[in-house]
């Protein structure tokens, strides 16, 4: 079966591609070879007289330069890595007041805090695979819409269990979106740029947790939000939820609007017309008010993804189909842990598991644990108490509680300035053993010092430096996979690492008002053994993708 591509229908999909400075002159398709020609406008000879050089897609992307358009990228796919941290980290600056409306123990806080990650590790591999299938623009947009949607409609959900369900489908699309999000920006970077602007996208992560913060200072406290809708009470916490999903809604609209499919997808799925499209609007935006022409040249293209989808598509009944999915699905999962890819994989899943335990079962519960030592103290000494939380007052709010959030969200911005200047010199691999060695004995120390200001100094070393561990993990994730592979890849290990975060929170959850100690010191141990295990990943420092 042949599939025809024809150029009108690929720029109803995608706005940005209708403006193209040259055309394409699609030639034989077995050859996998397509040739930029110049515009009747900008040429006097005929085209085909030039000699042309094929390129590589990496020499494509340096062919198409880089400027506006990859400024413009950054701040589409940054404000959506900002509202998936909102819509994570919503739930742990809520838990303080939302605890008595909805009379829930340090257990079902546990269970909360661990909803929407378990979302997510059923949504990261799904929207991975589907990524690496059916293109990254759209599951972005289909999981961010999910994301902000089921988020904000948890804000009116009476019951815990309700709210509990909203959360979980929430989680569903953040899970799609994470890994997808670092997967399609990669793949519009040139390889020298590749590192540091992989590093500015994941500051964007900060950006989203200093919005939650900064609106949970704003929001929580103020008592002019609360109002009944029937026999709902609409307290301010809930308005706060609303607020929290307004930024995955609005992402999920600019990629719609705004954005291309990814090139590298394109060229590897044999969708030769539109790939050539993406690389005209780049070169025509990056070179703006230059008067520059795009050179002529032929790109290298795969039909191979084609082939099989075409496969996929037209044989056999629809049971025999969906098996045929359901199996192909699982392919990526033996691939990566196949001879050459075997030890990166297990080296990235410890380190997965050991940082998503740590961090966000410390993160979420930072919040809980500063409002019990507003009197002083450490955290884990006023916290070894029996009586069940939702019997302390909720009200009135105090504001110490998340002006300290705010600090520690604040404390990210230098770990991720260093992040920028010293990803591409120093390398993911030392960046990421570094920063979870440091991580450890912060969280260590958190557990030593007896005073308040002193943990929440190191609560803000933790923040500035974990985060260093965050950016360089994905710099390296998109590096150490193929393109057929690498969305696929990035999901699966969300998806092991959502596993760690359910598991961090319900041990806080059950442990919190008991033994605080174990968590604590279990979260330490495991990010030193993250930053040991770093070690063993190969270098990948302005490595070429495949």
């Amino acid at each position: 079966m042949t599939r025809h591509v024809h150029t009108g229908d690929a720029e109803a999909r995608e706005p940005l591609l209708s403006s193209a400075y040259l055309k394409p002159n699609e030639l034989d398709s077995d050859e996998g070879e397509v040739i930029f020609e110049r515009s009747a406008s900008n040429t006097t000879g005929d085209a085909g007289d030039a000699p042309r050089r094929r390129l590589t897609y990496e020499e494509a992307v340096e062919k198409a330069g880089f400027g506006l358009f990859h400024w413009l990228l950054l701040v589409v796919c940054g404000w959506a890595n900002a509202s998936d941290a909102v819509e994570i980290l919503c739930v742990s600056f809520l838990l303080p007041t939302a605890r008595c409306d909805l009379l829930l123990s340090s257990s079902d806080m546990g269970l909360l805090t661990a909803s929407i990650f378990l979302g997510m590790m059923v949504g990261g591999y799904m929207w991975g695979y589907l990524a690496d299938q059916r293109g990254r623009r759209r599951v972005l947009i289909v999981s961010l819409t999910i994301n902000g949607l089921f988020g904000g409609l948890a804000s009116v959900a009476p019951w815990f269990w309700l709210f509990l369900l909203l959360r979980f489908i929430s989680g569903i699309g953040v899970g799609g979106s994470i890994p997808v999000i670092f997967s399609y920006f990669s793949e519009f970077m040139p390889r020298l740029r590749r590192g540091a602007m992989i590093s500015a996208l994941a500051t964007f992560w900060m950006a989203g947790n200093i919005l939650a913060a900064g609106l949970a200072w704003l929001v929580i406290p103020r008592t002019w939000a609360h109002f009944s809708l029937g026999s709902l009470e609409f307290q301010s916490w809930r308005l706060f939820v609303v607020l929290c999903s307004v930024p995955s809604l609005t992402s999920a609209i600019l990629f719609k609007l705004l954005m291309p499919e990814s090139p590298k997808f394109l060229m590897e799925a044999g969708r030769e017309t539109e790939a050539i499209q993406v690389f005209q609007v780049m070169f025509k935006l990056n070179t703006w008010r230059k008067g520059k022409d795009l050179p002529e040249f032929s790109l290298c293209t795969s039909s191979k993804q084609k082939g099989e989808v075409e496969e996929t598509r037209g044989r056999g009944p629809r049971g025999g189909r969906l098996a045929s999915i359901l199996k192909k699905a699982l392919v990526p999962i033996k691939q990566m842990f196949h001879e050459s890819l075997k030890c990166r994989s297990i080296s990235l899943l410890v380190i997965f598991y050991c940082i998503s335990f740590g961090y966000y079962g410390l993160w979420m519960w930072f919040p809980e644990l500063f409002k019990r030592i507003e009197d002083g103290g450490s955290p884990c000494a006023n916290g070894s108490v029996t009586s069940p939380l939702h019997d302390q007052s909720c009200y009135p709010v105090k504001t110490a509680v998340y002006m300290e959030g705010f600090i520690i969200a604040a404390a990210n911005l230098p770990g991720n300035i260093f992040t920028i200047l010293m990803m591409d010199s120093a390398g993911g691999k030392a960046l990421l053993s570094f920063s979870l060695v440091v991580s450890s004995l912060s969280v260590f120390l958190i557990y030593v010092v007896q005073t308040k200001v002193q943990s929440l100094i190191l609560s803000c070393v933790f923040s500035g430096v974990s985060v260093i561990a965050w950016n360089a993990l994905d710099v390296i994730g998109t590096e150490l996979y193929p393109t057929q592979l690498r969305s696929s890849a990035l999901g699966f290990f969300t998806g092991v690492g959502r596993v760690a975060a359910i598991t961090g929170n319900i041990a806080f959850g059950k442990l919190v008002d008991t033994n605080c100690a174990v968590p604590v010191l279990l979260v330490s141990a495991l990010l030193l053994t993250g930053g040991l295990v770093a070690l063993l990943l190969p270098q990948t420092r302005q490595t070429e993708l495949t």
